[in-house]
């Protein structure tokens, strides 16, 4: 039986502007290879949000607005000589533009902002996608809300 060695917080955003969702595309060495939505681990002292919205901007070089607490996803996997389980908090992000710019350093070779039906099928991960729907769920709510608020 393996035991779990290491627990660690991320946090992460889910930025839509203009309907459409910023997506990083990770390429290490060939290693791991996918499109993700920006998330990292939190520093010590800093809260999920502002972990959040640090990890959007370093990563993708997108200044964020928080709209909503979405939730967290959990899950494990295997270092080179541990097994971590990893807790990321998610938030539902603004942004003023489609302005972004991949951070090479933690090896994104790309960023942009794509339609939800794009995102579904470039997404790597399913938890990524379920916070995606469900963040697409509450920006549709409000965007509803505004329209009918501008009907009237």
């Amino acid at each position: 039986m393996i035991q779990v060695s290491n627990v660690v917080t991320s946090c992460g955003g889910v930025v839509i502007y203009r309907n459409k969702v910023l997506l990083l595309y990770k390429n290490q060495s060939g290693r791991y290879v996918g499109w993700v939505l920006p998330k990292g681990n939190q520093e010590l002292m800093e809260s999920t949000a502002e972990a959040a919205l640090r990890e959007v901007k370093e990563e993708s070089g997108v200044t964020a607005h928080i709209t909503k607490y979405l939730g967290s996803t959990e899950y494990s996997f295997k270092s080179a000589d541990e097994l971590l389980s990893k807790t990321v908090h998610w938030y539902l992000m603004g942004a003023s533009s489609y302005y972004c710019k991949p951070q090479a350093e933690e090896f994104f070779a790309d960023a942009g902002f794509y339609k939800r039906h794009e995102a579904e099928h470039l997404l790597k991960f399913h938890d990524e996608k379920q916070i995606m729907r469900k963040a697409f769920a509450e920006y549709d709510k409000k965007t509803t809300k505004i329209r009918r608020e501008q009907a009237q």
